[in-house]
């Protein structure tokens, strides 16, 4: 029996989008492991943003993705620090969410780290979160998170 050109058409077509979506999801985890989960200035107190960054769906309908801390004495606002994010992440097909934001007080003489406040734009970034994800990259260090100060 011979297949109708439409019925052979879905059959291959079904197979080259299924082999992309492979190949996209398989980029998309490359491109998210590539991302740092933590860049911070070295020490000073700046503000921080906690960031989502989200690859392609996958075939499964599920979106990896991972959360990531990023902070710089040079940003004058939350936004500045988020943009440059959005920068350095632009062209590898991942997405970003900013989820808060807050202030950090680096101290690497004491091997501290205070997460605290909140950002006037993005509001409160989830501490705690910001807090596990800074002793992947700190992990001999004291960090304290509070909601006082700004």
């Amino acid at each position: 029996m011979l297949k109708s050109a439409a019925s052979l058409y879905r059959q291959v077509a079904g197979v080259y989008f299924q082999k992309r979506s492979r190949l996209l999801h398989k980029m998309s985890e490359q491109n998210l492991k590539a991302v740092s989960s933590v860049d911070i200035d070295n020490s000073g107190i700046f503000k921080y943003v906690l960031i989502k960054v989200t690859g392609n769906e996958t075939a499964d309908g599920t979106e990896p993705s991972k959360n990531i801390v990023r902070g710089y004495a040079d940003c004058q606002w939350h936004a500045d620090i988020y943009e440059r994010t959005q920068e350095s992440v632009k062209g590898t097909g991942l997405d970003t969410e900013c989820l808060g934001g807050g202030r950090i007080e680096h101290n690497p003489d004491k091997k501290y780290i205070k997460i605290y406040g909140y950002s006037q734009g993005y509001g409160k970034a989830d501490h705690l979160e910001s807090k596990r994800i800074l002793l992947t990259k700190y992990k001999d260090y004291e960090i304290e998170t509070t909601d006082e100060g700004y």
